[in-house]
């Protein structure tokens, strides 16, 4: 079975980004993700966010390793993404949940995460790609899935395209959705 976190990879990859194009990693965690990101537009910008300190500061750490200079590391909540992004997005993920190796009581919560994905699809590009990993193993994750899931269930096909992949027969297991913003439109 394909990973997780490459299909996530695989849709972005996918989405036709431009060396100097411009993303959002909204779940920095230990920057993984962020580094991912970087690499795609090796020319453009990276926006990330956390609210840890400890994330930013590790993710820090793995892209001065890297010999990654273009992301700004931003320590809030990825809710405020408007304040600090102005540009309009090539792309984006979210990896909800929890920061692995961190305390496991520190997760993304519902409410601030639907704010967030609401301002991301928003600063969307028409024709990039918003992909969220989610994870329902644990309550708060559970939660944040079905509420996303009604929430996207809800746009104009016309405007946004959404898609699951989820393994169908274990209720608990992550799965991912993709959101592309359609060539020309504006969301309603």
């Amino acid at each position: 079975m394909i990973k997780l976190l490459d299909i996530a990879k695989y849709f972005l990859q996918k989405g036709n980004i431009p060396e100097n194009g411009v993303l959002a990693d909204f779940t920095m965690g230990n920057g993984n993700d962020t580094l991912f990101l970087c690499k795609l537009v090796p020319e453009g910008k990276v926006y990330a966010f956390d609210i840890q300190k400890e994330a930013v500061e590790n993710t820090r750490l793995k892209l001065s390793e890297e010999g990654a200079v273009n992301a700004e590391l931003i320590q809030d909540s990825h809710a405020e993404a408007d304040k600090y992004i102005k540009e309009k997005l090539n792309g984006g993920m979210f990896n909800l949940g929890y920061r692995p190796g961190s305390d496991k009581k520190v997760h993304t919560m519902c409410h601030s995460t639907i704010t967030a994905i609401r301002k991301a699809l928003d600063m969307l590009l028409p024709g990039a790609v918003l992909v969220i990993s989610v994870y329902p193993g644990h309550e708060e994750g559970k939660k944040e899935g079905e509420l996303i899931l009604s929430e996207l269930s809800g746009y104009d096909k016309r405007i946004f395209s959404v898609a699951v992949y989820r393994i169908i027969n274990s209720e608990d297991s992550p799965f991912i959705i993709a959101v592309q913003k359609s060539k020309g439109k504006n969301r309603s």
